[in-house]
C-alpha cells in the first residue's frame, strides 16, 4: 500500500505565522499552565516545525514534538539539531513517547484531524497513559461551536511580507459537512499590486477535518482520565464563550483508582 500523500509538505507554514509574535503572545499561559506540572518533560502534540517546542526548551522544559506529517518532523529537526521529535499518529502515542511525562500541549489546528470519535478517544486515553498524575494538558483549538453555529465559511486573511516586493496572503476557507465533518481548504497567494496577475494561487489544499465542540471533547478527556481545570476563550486567558475565536480547554490528569 502506497503511504498517504503529506499534504502538508506543499504548506509552508513557518512563513505563515508572525511566530515571534505569537509566541510572546502564548507564552504567560504556557509557563502557568505547565509551572505545577510533576514533570518538566512535556509533549507538543502536533508539533509542525517546532516552534512551540524550542520556546519550551528555552523555560526550562524538556519537551518532545510529534506529528504525523514527515515533512513537518523534517523541518523541525533542520531547525533544532539538537531537538527531540517523532514522527507518528496521535492516536499511537502509547507507542510513540515514553511514560513519565509531565505535559502536554496541543495547539493550533492539530484535533480536527483526527477525524472519528475513536481516533480522539485513542488520543486522549494514550496522552494519559504518558502523563504523570497532575500531568497537565492544554488544548487549543478553533471555537467550532462559533464556526459551526454561525455558518462561517472563512477565517481572517493573513498578509504577511513575501519576496521580491511580494506579499503574502494566507486564507483559510471552510465548507461544513454532514456529522461534524469539515472541508479546509488553506490557500497561499502571491500578491503584487500593479502586476499581472496581481494575485497568484501559490499552492491550495483540501483537508478533510472534525468540527469537535467543546462538549464532546470535554466529555471524552473525561472518559480517559482527565477533570477539565478551566475553559478559555483565547490564548491569553479569556473566558470562553459561545462566540470566544478558540476553544482553550486546560485539563489534568487524575490519579488512577
Amino acid at each position: 500500500m502506497e503511504p498517504k500523500p503529506d499534504r502538508y509538505g506543499r504548506i509552508a507554514y513557518r512563513s505563515l505565522i508572525d511566530w515571534p509574535q505569537r509566541l510572546k503572545r502564548e507564552a504567560p499561559l504556557l509557563q502557568r499552565v505547565l509551572a505545577g506540572a510533576p514533570s518538566p518533560r512535556v509533549l507538543d502534540l502536533g508539533c509542525g516545525t517546532g516552534e512551540h517546542a524550542r520556546l519550551l526548551a528555552s523555560l526550562g522544559f524538556e519537551p518532545t514534538g510529534v506529528d504525523a506529517s514527515p515533512a513537518q518532523v523534517a523541518a523541525a529537526r533542520e531547525a533544532d539539531p539538537q531537538g527531540h521529535y517523532v514522527q507518528g499518529s496521535l492516536t499511537d502515542l502509547a507507542g510513540l513517547v515514553e511514560a513519565g511525562q509531565g505535559g502536554a500541549l496541543c495547539v493550533g489546528n492539530t484535533l480536527p484531524h483526527l477525524t472519528e470519535e475513536a481516533d480522539l478517544r485513542r488520543c486522549f486515553e494514550g496522552l494519559a497513559s504518558r502523563l504523570l498524575p497532575g500531568g497537565r494538558f492544554l488544548l487549543q483549538t478553533l471555537n467550532y461551536d462559533r464556526i459551526l453555529d454561525r455558518g462561517e465559511r472563512a477565517l481572517p486573511a493573513v498578509v504577511l511580507p513575501g519576496e521580491d516586493g511580494a506579499e503574502t496572503v494566507f486564507l483559510r476557507l471552510m465548507t461544513a459537512r454532514a456529522g461534524g465533518r469539515l472541508t479546509f481548504t488553506p490557500v497561499r497567494l502571491r500578491w503584487r499590486p500593479g502586476a499581472q496577475p496581481p494575485v497568484e494561487v501559490v499552492s491550495a489544499e483540501e483537508v478533510q477535518l472534525r468540527a469537535w465542540r467543546r462538549a464532546e471533547v470535554e466529555a471524552l478527556l473525561a472518559a480517559a482520565g482527565f477533570e477539565v481545570r478551566e475553559a478559555l476563550g483565547t490564548m491569553t486567558g479569556e473566558p470562553w464563550s459561545p462566540a470566544s475565536s478558540d476553544l482553550v480547554i486546560v485539563a489534568e490528569r487524575l490519579s488512577q483508582g
